[in-house]
């Protein structure tokens, strides 16, 4: 028996994001958000296919993303932060609620939203997953916008 299956395209031509990012940590968050642009553009996107909107902290990622998906603009939305576990629970406190509100917003509003927030132990985790050896966490959610933009739009 065959079965229907459905894949997303890496194709970001035409297809209008939205990048939210934390001004806190701004020297790892700056590093994730050249990642996440190269990765659009290297997709097919042009830079006017892209807002970027800067907030505070990583905890205010969530409004400006739920304010950007109510909008109906954008096919696609990705958060950038980069939240370093300190002597207390406050890490996992952001982390969680980051998560769960971007979660909550898109399925509120029908559009991908990435969470791209770098949770790192400590700095040298940072540093890693913001563009050395273990990649970089802005390309990585830019590459999944890039694909579920387009299994949004084959499933309508």
């Amino acid at each position: 028996m065959a079965c229907k299956e459905i894949s997303g395209q890496l194709n970001a031509a035409g297809v209008a994001f939205a990048i939210v990012i934390s001004r806190f940590n701004s020297f790892f968050t700056a590093q994730l958000l050249k990642g996440a642009l190269d990765c659009i553009e290297r997709h097919g996107g042009k830079p006017e296919q892209v807002t970027v909107v800067w907030v505070p902290g990583a905890n205010e990622l969530p409004l400006l993303a739920e304010k950007l998906a109510a909008t109906g603009k954008y096919q696609a939305i990705v958060a950038l932060g980069a939240v370093i576990r300190g002597a207390t629970a406050h890490a996992d406190l952001i982390n969680g609620q980051v998560s769960r509100s971007l979660a909550k917003t898109a399925m509120s509003h029908g559009v991908p939203v990435i969470n791209a927030v770098v949770s790192a132990e400590n700095l040298e985790q940072a540093v890693e997953r913001s563009g050395t050896k273990a990649g970089n966490k802005g390309w990585d959610g830019a590459l999944a916008a890039i694909e579920m933009a387009s299994l949004y739009k084959q499933l309508g």
